[in-house]
């Protein structure tokens, strides 16, 4: 039992080697471990009340799950923040000597973190103003896909492919968006459609409008309608515009099945779909028989 307080003793001298002055206050080993012990436990209990706050507490209400997600995160930071302030006056530091610190951070962070520090403010724009938010279909930057996540530094977006791409957010504050879901998930498209010259223009704006009206995602009101948008070099030019809430993740699937329903109704009626035709004229001299003439012989040297 002695050898055991023995040794207890000498591991407590051991923690209380000073390793770095901070002011007045003097830094060990077991300050040190302490720190970390409870920032560890800071970041694990406010992850925690994080995920109730979304996913118990705020169901109750009508809120969206974007905007539970991002009033669950700036709850955290706030803890975050507020919680490791109160980790090092309990450590016994002073925060006061942090200021040269600080000011050397600060020019650290204007060259050298300046992406990350963007990264992190345009997270805050985006959890506060919600131009995004978590459930949107979206386009930025050639990336196409759902929002699935939202963090401090960067957005998950998933693609049709089930690919997870992770974007900064910076993105998002400093480039066009296209958000397909952001005030609702009513979205028109157009899909061109080019019939041949001589066709009757009223029977291929019946038949658009039946396959429109056969297909289970396009919405009866507001009603799809039909333009004839240009004279093409070929063809008659078409544009069927529908709407729908249902497939504006799958935009592919809705172009497919259309475009294979109105072939099946063209090919029924007789409509003829056109390809591009090119006509070559051959320019030259051309003999009266309709033959081209023989190209003349130099005379040989007798």
């Amino acid at each position: 039992m002695k050898a055991f307080r023995e040794i207890l003793q000498k591991v407590e001298e051991f923690l209380d080697i000073p390793i770095a002055k901070l002011g007045s206050t003097h830094l060990t080993l077991w300050t040190v471990l302490q720190l970390l012990v409870l920032v560890m436990l800071l970041l694990y209990l406010s992850g925690k009340l994080r995920t109730w706050i979304v996913e118990q507490l705020l169901t109750r209400t009508r809120m969206e799950l974007g905007a539970r997600q991002a009033t669950g995160t700036i709850i955290r930071y706030a803890v975050l923040v507020i919680g490791f302030v109160i980790i090092l006056q309990t450590a016994g530091i002073d925060l006061t000597t942090f200021n040269v610190l600080a000011g050397a951070v600060g020019i650290g962070l204007g060259f050298g973190l300046q992406n990350i520090v963007s990264n992190f403010i345009s997270g805050l724009i985006i959890l506060f103003e919600r131009p995004i938010k978590v459930g949107d279909r979206i386009e930025v930057g050639g990336v196409e896909g759902d929002v699935v996540r939202i963090g401090a530094r960067s957005t998950e977006v998933v693609t049709n492919d089930n690919i997870s791409i992770i974007v900064p957010n910076s993105k998002f504050i400093s480039e066009n968006v296209v958000n397909w879901s952001h005030t609702d998930r009513l979205v028109r498209f157009r899909i061109p459609i080019s019939v041949a010259y001589g066709s009757d223009v009223g029977l291929v704006e019946r038949l658009l409008l039946e396959v429109a009206a056969d297909n289970p995602d396009i919405l009866d009101e507001p009603r799809p309608a039909v333009r004839l948008m240009s004279f093409g070099d070929s063809a008659l030019c078409f544009e069927l515009r529908i709407w729908s809430t249902t497939l504006i993740h799958r935009r592919g699937v809705l172009t497919s099945a259309i475009n294979t329903a109105v072939y099946r109704k063209f090919t029924e009626q007789g409509i003829e779909i056109p390809f591009p035709q090119r006509d070559i004229h051959l320019r030259g001299d051309v003999s009266p028989s309709g033959s081209s003439p023989r190209p003349s012989v130099p005379d040989r040297p007798r």
